[in-house]
């Protein structure tokens, strides 16, 4: 094998990933830190807006909901919407979440403003989204 063979079959190889390389695509759990600044999207690759915060139960370790950011500027004026976590859909090739779901029944949904998504929201404003949105609530019946 010549010099410039070998060399070529070198950066072959270094450009292929071996056999038991992990991509990050393939891992099934995923940080929090990770999800919050996802771009979540409808169906057809509109930008909806992007997650703020996951919400988890203490107890149990169940994600909630998702905690949509829609509009305003750094922070300022904007609106969030509870988005129970079954709705949401890895979208590998968006790198981000899909939801089901248009733009106008996104702003037709419960809302709240960024301050109140520290607080504690109560089962019937919970009901109401998991209402809207078709969805069980997150704690069961």
């Amino acid at each position: 094998m010549s010099v410039q063979d070998a060399v070529l079959d070198n950066q072959a190889r270094l450009a292929e990933p071996p056999s038991d390389a992990v991509l990050d695509i393939a891992h099934e759990l995923i940080s929090s830190r990770r999800v919050e600044g996802t771009s979540v999207y409808d169906r057809e690759g509109h930008k909806l807006g992007t997650i703020h915060s996951v919400m988890i139960g203490k107890r149990d370790g169940r994600v909630a909901y998702a905690v949509l950011s829609v509009g305003g500027i750094l922070g300022f004026r904007a609106h969030v919407h509870p988005l129970p976590w079954p709705l949401l859909t890895y979208d590998v090739d968006r790198d981000g979440y899909a939801i089901d779901g248009s733009r106008e029944q996104l702003e037709a949904a419960p809302s709240l403003t960024l301050d109140e998504t520290d607080r504690l929201v109560d089962r019937e404003y919970q009901e109401q989204v998991s209402a809207y949105w078709g969805t069980m609530p997150w704690w069961g019946l």
